[in-house]
This record gives C-alpha cells, structure tokens and sequence, in this order.
C-alpha cells in the first residue's frame, strides 16, 4: 500500500532532475538517432519496397523505431537509476527510512518510465516531420505505450539490482534486449519471413509488443490485438512478481 507520498514524490524528482542535467544524452541524442532511421530506411529501402500490408514503408516502421527507442531507455534508466544507489550505499540509507518497498518502486520505476514515455512521444511527433502518418486508435496507441515503459522499466529495474558491476549493466540490454528488438518486427512484417523463422519469432516477446502498437496506427498486425495485449501483461505480471521477490529476499540489496 502506497502511503508515504512525499517519499515517491522526492525519489520520482530526484531522478527526474537528472534527466534535465543531462538532456542531450538523455532526450535530444535518442531522437536524432532515430531520426536518422526514418531518413535512411525511409529513402533508402523504402524506395525500393514501397509498402508494407498495404501501408507506406516509411511510415511502416515508426511504430517499431518508437517502441525499440522505448524498450531501450526504460531499461537504460531505470537500471542505471536504482544501481547508482548501490554502487554509492546510499541504498541502505532508503531501506531503513520509513518507505515501503512498493514506494521505491513507484518511485524510481515511475521516473523512468515518465522518461521513456515522453521520449516515445517526442519521437513520435517527430516522425511526423518525415513521413505520413495515420493513428486509428490513438487509446490504444497510448495503452501500449505505457505498458510498454512501466513494464521495461520494471525489467531495467530488476537488471540494476542484479547488476554487480557497470559492465553488467549493458551485458542484457546489448547482447538480448536489441537483437531481439531488431528480430521482432521493428523494421519488417514477420510474415514476410519464412515459415519456419515466422514460427521462432512467435518466440520473442518484441514480436507482440511491435505488433499490437503497429495495429494501433493503422489496423495491421502480426498477431492479434488480444494476443499481444495478454503477452504484454504477462510479461509485466512476470516482472512484478520478480521486483517483490528482490525485495522479500533482499537479493543484492540487504548483502
């Protein structure tokens, strides 16, 4: 039960004045990346395919440069923000104040998630700027959006807990998170694969998230909207479960 609201408000600020100390690499710098993408895909392949399931290629893949863009700083900052406390022990300080478990995380997993998200919108306004852009069922857009980034910032969450060192906090992100976002449909139908890499790539979470945040733009889709909605609270059931047990057994935080 969340009680202590000066608590969550003073962990949320804090970690949210960081953002604006650091807004080049935190804001400006992920969205010239991406915009890069929507430049060099959207001329370079997208002349020579020119749709996909009937939609522009150009504009085909934002909803997955979006949600690649996403995934990446909700994990990012979320596990960068509750290992710092670690690494400097200013951690131990917090689990002997008067602040519940369920404080920290709404806390620490809100700021970040409020990062993503606000990251994800500028992004998706700034493709407006190159290429057209339709939004069928923009509540749903927005449903994805942040399931997307509460549920990732709980999984960046879990990782800078793990985390016993920098280099850890880049091993999962760098050699799992984007290969399997760059394999999940960011930047191509999964049908248009063989039916044999169609039938592994139902395998990778991205898949479901992609595609039910592709099928809120234009009604295309890999999977179902069901599906993809269920996997996605599945996967955020998964990594609530996980935070409560960290913080039942104290796993690399009481040690």
């Amino acid at each position: 039960m969340i009680a202590n609201f000066h608590a969550v408000k003073a962990i949320y600020r804090f970690e949210m004045s960081r953002t604006f100390r650091t807004l080049f690499q935190s804001i400006v710098s992920p969205v010239l990346s991406t915009s890069l993408y929507f430049i060099v895909f959207g001329s370079a392949i997208g002349s020579r395919m020119t749709q996909v399931d009937g939609v522009p290629y150009g504009a085909y893949i934002v909803p997955g440069l979006i949600m690649m863009s996403v995934l990446q700083q909700s994990i990012s900052n979320a596990s960068f923000g509750i290992y710092f406390p670690k690494f400097s022990g200013t951690i131990y300080e917090m689990l002997s104040a008067p602040v519940s478990y369920g404080e920290i995380v709404l806390g620490y997993v809100g700021a970040a998630a409020t990062k993503s998200l606000s990251l994800g919108l500028i992004t998706l306004i700034t493709a407006f700027f190159f290429v057209p852009l339709q939004i069928l069922h923009p509540l749903w857009m927005l449903l994805f959006l942040v399931l997307t980034a509460w549920t990732f910032s709980l999984f960046g969450f879990i990782i800078g807990v793990w985390a016993d060192g920098f280099e850890k906090l880049q091993i999962i992100p760098l050699l799992i998170i984007t290969p399997l976002t760059f394999l999940g449909g960011s930047f191509y139908s999964i049908h248009m694969l063989p039916p044999f890499w169609r039938d592994i790539s139902l395998f990778n979470p991205v898949v479901y998230l992609i595609s039910g945040f592709r099928w809120a733009f234009y009604g295309a889709s890999d999977v179902s909207i069901g599906v993809s909605l269920g996997m996605t609270l599945a996967f955020l059931a998964a990594c609530t479960a996980t935070v409560a047990w960290i913080f039942k057994t104290g796993y690399r935080l009481k040690n």
